[in-house]
């Protein structure tokens, strides 16, 4: 028995000898981060700041590869198969670890145990805005507006359980109506059919908005956050209008369950130094983003972060009957 004991403990000590040589060599070859979500919308942006500068800091390329379909979750699920060894993560955001949990009545993966969490990354406010012919000009005139017409109006979103799709979902409930979805493979051709006036409108992040807004293509009628956001210092939020909906996007990095814990510290730490560059700062600034403060970076606070979000989403989903099957 004692020899048992013995060889198990050389076995648990080779064996942990091996995880953190593997993790002091990480990594020794390019790394993929999934982006669940078509190129050209806000998870896509994020990405993309992000790879580029986190390239520079692990000394290795970060290939961003966009995999979308089934609101965020088609890429999700392939990173929660891959192999745990640090070369295959995903930009997770509220929708695809989240509410989508609530929202599709059998989701790809469970969103709190099947990853290992790495660090929030950001977090974008979300938007109301119309197509620029609508005939209204304030939140309250687009309320009165829709309760009026609800029957002959659409939305858009960058598709079913995106942020966008349930930023508006909050909206219309708040207002007490029932407009029909148009879902659409991602933000980008959402904001293209918004702009041509193909819908009435829509609740994307300020990532997709910010150019279209400041280019008069489009027009922004609240910010969703509980402030105002200072890249769109005069659009004014929802709650200052007199209806009561609080929504933001919010985007973090996600390994497969299993990857070793310093394998994930070493991209938790290279993010992290990534985040705190000037340049990416200034670039999430020029899209909306804000980035969060060193003490929500960890991958506790991201464990607790994502199971209080998965509960907030639960109930207005609920509410509104927007299960997916």
């Amino acid at each position: 028995m004692l020899l048992i004991l013995r060889l198990a403990a050389a076995v648990g000590a080779l064996l942990a000898s091996a995880a953190l040589a593997e993790a002091e060599d990480w990594p020794t070859r390019p790394v993929t981060m999934v982006v669940p979500f078509a190129a050209g919308g806000p998870a896509d942006a994020v990405g993309r700041i992000l790879a580029s500068h986190l390239s520079d800091v692990l000394g290795q390329e970060v290939v961003v590869e966009n995999v979308g379909g089934g609101g965020g979750m088609l890429g999700g699920a392939r990173v929660a198969r891959a192999a745990p060894d640090g070369y295959q993560f995903v930009l997770g955001n509220m929708g695809t670890h989240a509410a989508n949990q609530t929202l599709y009545k059998t989701p790809l993966y469970n969103a709190a145990s099947d990853f290992a969490p790495v660090t929030l990354v950001a977090e974008t406010p979300l938007l109301l805005l119309t197509r620029e012919a609508f005939p209204a000009d304030t939140l309250p005139q687009f309320v009165s507006y829709a309760r009026a017409n609800q029957v002959k109006m659409q939305f858009g979103s960058g598709g079913a359980g995106s942020a966008s799709h349930l930023a508006c979902l909050l909206v219309n409930l708040a207002m007490g109506i029932k407009v029909t979805h148009v879902p659409y493979r991602g933000a980008a051709p959402a904001m293209q059919d918004l702009i041509a006036g193909r819908i009435d409108y829509q609740c994307p992040d300020s990532p997709t908005s910010v150019a279209q807004i400041e280019g008069g293509n489009v027009k922004a009628l609240a910010v969703l956050t509980a402030e105002r956001s200072g890249r769109l210092p005069d659009v004014p939020t929802a709650r200052e209008q007199g209806l009561e909906v609080v929504a933001s996007n919010w985007f973090a990095i996600f390994c497969p369950k299993g990857t070793p814990a310093g394998v994930v510290e070493k991209l938790r730490a290279a993010i992290s130094a990534s985040m705190d560059t000037p340049s990416l700062q200034a670039r999430m600034r020029d899209i909306g983003a804000e980035l969060p403060p060193p003490e929500r970076r960890t991958p506790a606070y991201l464990q607790t972060f994502v199971a209080g979000e998965i509960a907030k989403w639960a109930a207005p989903i609920k509410q509104s009957g927007a299960i997916i099957e």
